[in-house]
């Protein structure tokens, strides 16, 4: 099956200037619609779902072969699922059983639903559970049970946001010490999917150079999307979850043709990264991922950036263009 275009996991922000982004966080997203099999989605993100999950984590899923389609957004329903998937593992930090299942429900008018055909998406996990009061607030925005540092709280609220604006709805149930279960309500579409064109290949000017790639992001689910995003184009990728291990890994005889990191980082933001990277390496490009218009230091507005979130045709024209204008020789210097 020909996949659309990835995007990444990068659109949530991570507590700095709150009201701008909740305001930012409630607007509609753009949406480019289409009717899929639900079922066939989430087995294109299997790999992605398996590293989400871990390996402490027993999965099971139950994704029938004949369902109707859906009228959806694929990356963002990939996005939305990736999220449950997340919020399911981290109830479970001893392990337990995630489970995924989608079937076809016919239900009347409800408070949430118009009556009608659904298909609908079940995760379920075997974690701690949350009282009636935590599910209520669940799906608010920047609401946590994760503690600080560990969570945004907006993965509920965007998957719930999500489902709202595709005429469904998400609904959770959840038992404290037995476990949560999250469903995701989508309305059956009567229209027929367009057939998947078989992609071309490129011509030789076309096809994008093969590079390696230093990533580095503290957030191992959103590394892992752009890891996922960069091997699909071919690229070869090195992953650091940290700045220091970033740097450790530049001092080690390895070659590296570009560093895409993350802006807000702990200890070491992407821009305090650059610096030191180019301390070792003078001559290594740098592409600057950020979800924020204005940047605070003068380091960091010097810097090729790509706003997040982005796709995955997004990263490969910013990768050639942050290249092409590195190769020239008369490259202004990088300043910090």
């Amino acid at each position: 099956m020909t996949q659309g275009p990835r995007v990444s996991l990068m659109g949530h922000c991570r507590g700095r200037s709150g009201e701008r982004h909740s305001l930012a966080f409630a607007r509609r997203q753009d949406l480019k619609v289409e009717p899929r099999n639900l079922a066939d989605l989430v087995r294109g993100a299997a790999d992605l779902i398996e590293r989400s999950a871990g390996t402490h984590i027993e999965l099971r899923q139950d994704l029938p072969p004949d369902l109707p389609l859906a009228l959806v957004d694929a990356n963002q329903i990939e996005l939305a699922v990736l999220n449950l998937i997340v919020n399911a593992r981290d109830a479970m930090p001893d392990g337990g059983v995630l489970s995924i299942a989608i079937d076809h429900v016919r239900v009347p008018k409800t408070a949430d639903l118009a009556a009608g055909h659904y298909v609908r998406l079940v995760v379920g996990d075997t974690g701690y559970g949350m009282d009636a009061h935590t599910i209520e607030k669940a799906t608010e925005p920047f609401f946590s049970t994760k503690g600080v540092g560990k969570g945004t709280g907006l993965g509920l609220s965007m998957v719930h946001g999500l489902a709202v604006q595709l005429n469904g709805a998400l609904r959770l149930r959840s038992t404290v010490g037995v476990g949560t279960t999250a469903e995701l309500w989508l309305p059956v579409t009567t229209m027929i999917a367009a057939e998947e064109k078989a992609t071309e290949p490129s011509s030789s000017s076309e096809t994008a150079e093969k590079i390696t790639v230093l990533v580095v992001d503290d957030d191992a689910l959103i590394a892992m999307s752009t890891v996922d995003m960069l091997e699909d184009l071919g690229h070869e990728v090195i992953e650091a979850n940290s700045g220091d291990r970033a740097l450790e890994i530049l001092q080690q005889d390895r070659a590296i043709d570009l560093l895409l990191t993350d802006y807000s980082m702990p200890r070491m933001n992407g821009a305090q990264l650059a610096a030191a990277a180019r301390q070792i390496r003078p001559e290594l490009p740098v592409l600057l991922a950020t979800g924020y218009a204005e940047l605070p230091t003068a380091s960091g507005k010097a810097l090729p950036k790509i706003g997040k979130p982005y796709q995955q045709d997004q990263l490969a024209m910013e990768i050639k263009r942050v290249l092409k204008e590195s190769a020239r020789p008369q490259s202004l210097p990088f300043t910090s």
